[in-house]
């Protein structure tokens, strides 16, 4: 049996063509997170603020916990879980940011780390192309509820 020699930390990001305020705001305002990633939230990222993020078409939510937030630069929340995730915002020339996306903190057995971690860092990675089409083309991709399609509750 293999063991974990550490535990693992998800690391995703992506460049995206928009100021730097446009990419944050993304993510810390729902009315547009909701179009690329979860479908409802309690409500504006605000340090120190507890939100709810529900993913209706999958019936589940999580409460989590905004530890940190430098506008334009960086969010840091806690999710239920005790996992922290974290978006580092860096500005780049002519109205580029990049955005690097890190989680970790991951707990349970050495399967069950690496199947959160894996699942994790694709589910990261397909936010940030959700948000790349979003903000660039204006397009929305329903990336999030079509991962899953068996799963949605709605069908």
């Amino acid at each position: 049996m293999t063991t974990l020699s550490h535990i693992p930390v998800v690391k995703a990001g992506m460049l995206i063509r928009k100021p730097v305020e446009e990419v944050f705001e993304a993510f810390a305002n729902p009315a547009i997170t909701t179009k690329f990633w979860f479908t409802k939230s309690s409500g504006r990222l605000e340090a120190g603020r507890r939100v709810k993020w529900d993913w209706e078409m999958y019936g589940v939510s999580d409460d989590v916990y905004v530890k940190e937030l430098e506008e334009n630069k960086r969010i840091r929340i806690e999710w239920s879980d005790s996992t922290e995730t974290e978006w580092i915002f860096t500005p780049r020339a002519d109205n580029e940011t990049f955005v690097a996306i890190t989680s970790s903190g991951y707990t349970g057995n050495g399967d069950e780390i690496v199947t959160r971690a894996v699942d994790d860092m694709g589910g990261y990675t397909m936010v940030l192309c959700g948000l790349k089409a979003l903000l660039e083309h204006n397009i929305v991709l329903n990336l999030v509820a079509d991962k899953a399609p068996d799963a949605n509750v709605d069908r």
